[in-house]
């Protein structure tokens, strides 16, 4: 099953009156638990990475294994960047990819993060990729949350989240009311008027950072509000660590995988609960008739050269793979002898909506005008969109 459009799923829980959740993943048993549970409840799902987290693992390979995993899966799947701090980190992620990416500018100056949030939007749209930006600060204050998101509480005010939309054009906004990143202290203040007065002027999906421990209730208001994605992590670490402590009582023998057999279960369990708690079940066959399919695009070149191929083709993988919204630069050798082209390019583009942008680049343009097109006259080029 393809990856679908991100922006057509948030648009479709914010008009049908339900949220999306984003789960973030840190491990395979972390992936395959979030994916079996948005295949039981027959559910759109976010596949999230952030990278507060890339200290716990490889972002290129788990990125690998969760392009796979939502390729094969039978539920409508976004994969997306979660609190992305850079430009440079969306266009990895783009690569590697994510078709929808979060640009994290919070801990910012206003003018420093409509700066940043623009950056991204101008580059990640025309790879054909979501942005989601964040107005206001969500902090966190407990376990490791307190020290990847330190600092007090910033509100979102209804007029900057205004200005903030326009002037950017992000795709969806996340914004501070009161939750908070980790395990809550008390019972949490929830500002739902501010979060209706920013509904009111925003006329996009809004997100709530901060899921955990919330109500029941409480959830079910945000998404009465306009909320369309809801980003959950805290309590999915929890449910994994509460099954390694109890495979653990009684067995300080055990080993690694008899510590961890339940996590993948444990993080299912939970994950079901809270994409049925969002209204997100049962909207699978939906979402998939009405969301458009992400497509990839492979760029072909077939060609003969004269002169020196071998460094020609060297320096283009190099200069042409770091295009944002390229995936991966290839090129090989006809097997065949005698064949009517000996050599060829395959450039995998995230999107259809890259081919423009690639093309005008000037990094393509200077080596396609300087050196590929005089070594290499005779040519044929196509683009084919992958079903």
């Amino acid at each position: 099953m393809p990856l679908v459009n991100m922006r057509d799923m948030l648009n479709h829980a914010r008009r049908h009156g339900y949220a999306v959740a984003a789960l973030d993943v840190v491990s395979l048993d972390f992936l395959e638990g979030v994916i079996r549970a948005a295949e039981n409840c027959c559910a759109p799902v976010i596949v999230s990475l952030a990278e507060s987290h890339f200290e716990h693992y490889d972002f290129e390979l788990l990125m690998a294994a969760a392009v796979a995993a939502c390729r094969r899966s039978s539920a409508p799947l976004a994969l997306h960047l979660d609190h992305g701090t850079s430009l440079d980190c969306a266009v990895t992620a783009i690569r590697l990819g994510c078709n929808g990416v979060m640009v994290d500018g919070s801990t910012l100056p206003l003018s420093d993060n409509l700066t940043l949030t623009k950056a991204v939007v101008d580059m990640a749209h025309a790879c054909g990729v979501v942005v989601e930006g964040e107005l206001g600060y969500v902090p966190g204050v407990e376990g490791e949350d307190a020290e990847k998101h330190p600092g007090e509480v910033a509100y979102t005010t209804p007029g900057e989240a205004k200005g903030f939309v326009e002037r950017t054009g992000v795709d969806a906004l996340a914004v501070s009311i009161g939750t908070v990143h980790g395990r809550m202290r008390s019972k949490p203040e929830l500002d739902f008027r501010r979060l209706a007065d920013i509904a009111e002027v925003v006329d996009i999906p809004l997100v709530i950072h901060g899921g955990t421990g919330l109500s029941d209730d409480q959830f079910r208001k945000l998404i009465a509000l306009g909320v369309a994605k809801i980003n959950y992590y805290t309590a999915l670490a929890d449910a994994a660590a509460l099954s390694i402590l109890d495979a653990a009582e009684g067995k300080p023998r055990a080993g690694y995988t008899a510590l961890t057999r339940g996590v993948r279960d444990a993080v299912r369990q939970e994950a079901e609960r809270v994409i049925r708690l969002f209204g997100g079940s049962g909207r699978a066959s939906e979402v998939l008739a009405q969301c458009r399919p992400r497509r990839e695009v492979v760029h072909l070149i077939l060609f003969n050269a004269t002169g020196d191929a071998e460094a020609m083709m060297a320096k283009g993988r190099r200069l042409l793979g770091a295009i944002p919204g390229v995936r991966r630069v290839s090129t090989g050798h006809a097997l065949t002898e005698g064949a009517r082209y000996r050599h060829c390019w395959l450039i995998r583009f995230a999107d259809p909506a890259v081919i423009e942008g690639y093309k005008h680049h000037p990094d393509h343009v200077a080596f396609a005008n300087g050196d590929f097109r005089p070594m290499a006259s005779d040519r044929l080029t196509i683009d084919y969109a992958l079903d």
